[in-house]
């Protein structure tokens, strides 16, 4: 266990129910743990769900990318840590992430991008208006990557559409992060996760979505990079963008 309380961390073992046909750990399972991660240590830190709800306050996951290095198999120990960063363009709270297997050999690298929203108006407050108190770590970095913009086109081929249920709306009431890439994954043939995996993918998290609204997922190749991908996920009960994300398989 990590004595210095700004970093999270925690072992565990890989699930086969989080595993797919490979006995590899779904990317969406990445998602899930490491967000658990964070959700625990921003409690330690005074910071959590319940602390932050007695301010009228909540934590939205805004932006994330992941790099893998290998995919952990079913049964597999791994361990978790995760720290604050920093503050980004004076809006985003910077979490980092580390995964790595039983001889601390990395499996997984990632950074995130968080907003403190108002439960009422649902819009964001920014930092210097807050006073968490949070500890910072701008020197330690699991991922070191910008989260920027992506910016992505309305064109594509549309390759899914999904409505949002009971199963995948979470304690805030919306669709929760993770449940937007087992979406992703979906787009994909499955012939594509026997030959290939994931090099790596960033999702930023446009407009949340609400039960009952149906959303629709397009999907564009890189003009620069055969191999990398682009999808949009476009709410059609609403009219605005649910997420972009960009991702890079990898042989």
């Amino acid at each position: 266990m990590n004595a210095d309380a700004r970093i999270y961390e925690n072992i565990t073992r890989v699930n086969t129910f989080e595993c797919d046909f490979n006995q590899r750990w779904k990317p969406a399972a990445f998602f899930q743990h490491l967000t658990e991660a964070a959700t625990i240590h921003a409690a330690r830190l005074g910071v959590g769900f319940d602390a932050m709800l007695a301010q009228n306050l909540f934590w939205v996951h805004s932006r994330m990318k992941i790099k893998f290095f290998t995919f952990p198999h079913a049964g597999d120990q791994i361990t978790i840590r995760t720290w604050p960063k920093t503050i980004q363009q004076k809006l985003f709270f910077i979490r980092d992430f580390e995964v790595l297997d039983v001889n601390n050999k990395p499996l997984a690298a990632a950074t995130s991008a968080w907003l403190v929203i108002d439960a009422t108006s649902r819009r964001m407050i920014p930092p210097r208006s807050l006073n968490l108190n949070l500890p910072s770590l701008p020197d330690r970095f699991g991922l070191n990557e910008p989260l920027e913009k992506l910016g992505l086109e309305q064109s594509g081929e549309e390759r899914l559409q999904v409505r949002a249920g009971y199963s995948v709306v979470d304690m805030l009431g919306h669709v929760n992060n993770s449940r937007y890439v087992e979406w992703i994954c979906d787009t994909f043939p499955i012939d594509i996760y026997r030959q290939n995996t994931l090099d790596w993918i960033q999702i930023n998290y446009e407009h949340e979505v609400l039960p009952g609204e149906e959303v629709v997922l397009s999907v564009t190749g890189s003009p620069a990079d055969p191999a990398e991908n682009r999808v949009v996920g476009e709410n059609c009960s609403s009219a605005k963008r649910a997420f972009e994300a960009v991702l890079r398989w990898r042989e």
